[in-house]
């Protein structure tokens, strides 16, 4: 007997059902704390300023690197926004099996919910950061406009992920190790805690440039902190290139959403 598919019913229940969720799980995360969403500042902050210390005072990878400080903190929030959701959408459908079994509901839901959560989560790790470039001086350009183009590009790229990793956990549990090791390369893969310039070798260069979230956080480097910075077409050897971390993207969304979809009316069963 086949479940529920991933998606079923109006588009407008599936929002409303995703958004309820993803509300609810952001609300019952600070329930009973008494500093509430402030928590949601302390990891990131905890991170920035060992990852300051340690990269301006002993391994001066920072030297040259215009407004570090609040580049660094981005950085950190936009990896986190990315580790948190897919890390989050692994075990979801598990997490959620008392509804998977007895609720005849969109099953895309699931991990669209823990999408809109880590975006709420963003949203308030942004009031840190907007502080911080408040704080450096770093002047309101026109350029920053890109960043809405780079938030999306990010969000499809995590959501693609989500769909795909939280449908293959429900048959593969090796999935999560397996994943925790993949978040941790990424965020070193990516020229969060050094600039790009500092990779001499160009293959290499060129290597961790195709990786979609080194585009992104350069570009915003270049975007929004310092437009003589490389940009991502320019670190990565052109725009011709540029279409390897884009076709990833896209690529992965299209697998995450059709793997979903194929094991979403098997997933009570399975579970």
């Amino acid at each position: 007997m086949r479940g529920p598919s991933a998606v079923t019913g109006d588009l407008r229940r599936t929002l409303n059902l995703t958004w309820t969720l993803a509300y609810l799980e952001f609300r019952l995360k600070f329930f009973g704390s008494f500093l509430g969403y402030l928590w949601q500042l302390g990891r990131p902050l905890m991170l920035f300023g060992v990852y300051y210390v340690v990269f301006t005072q002993f391994v001066r990878l920072s030297e040259d690197v215009k407004y570090y400080p609040p580049l660094l903190l981005a950085g950190i929030m936009l990896y986190q926004f990315f580790s948190e959701t897919t890390s989050t959408a692994v075990p979801a459908v598990l997490t959620r099996e008392n509804l998977v079994r007895k609720i005849h509901f969109p099953r895309i839901v699931i991990p669209l919910s823990v999408v809109v959560t880590s975006m709420l989560n963003l949203a308030v790790n942004s009031i840190a950061i907007d502080v911080f470039m408040a704080a450096a001086g770093v002047p309101v350009r026109a350029s920053w406009l890109v960043m809405i183009t780079l938030l999306g590009f990010l969000l499809v790229f995590a959501t693609g992920l989500a769909m795909l990793l939280s449908a293959l956990f429900v048959k593969y549990r090796d999935v999560q190790p397996i994943w925790d090791v993949v978040t941790t390369a990424a965020f070193y893969a990516t020229p969060i805690l050094y600039p790009i310039e500092r990779v001499e070798i160009p293959w290499a260069r060129e290597l961790i440039m195709y990786n979609p979230l080194a585009v992104i956080v350069q570009q915003m480097r270049h975007s929004v902190f310092d437009p003589s910075a490389p940009s991502a077409a320019d670190a990565i050897g052109g725009y011709a290139q540029l279409c390897v971390p884009i076709g990833i993207v896209l690529g992965l969304f299209a697998l995450g959403f059709w793997v979903f979809n194929r094991t979403a009316p098997h997933v009570a069963e399975n579970l």
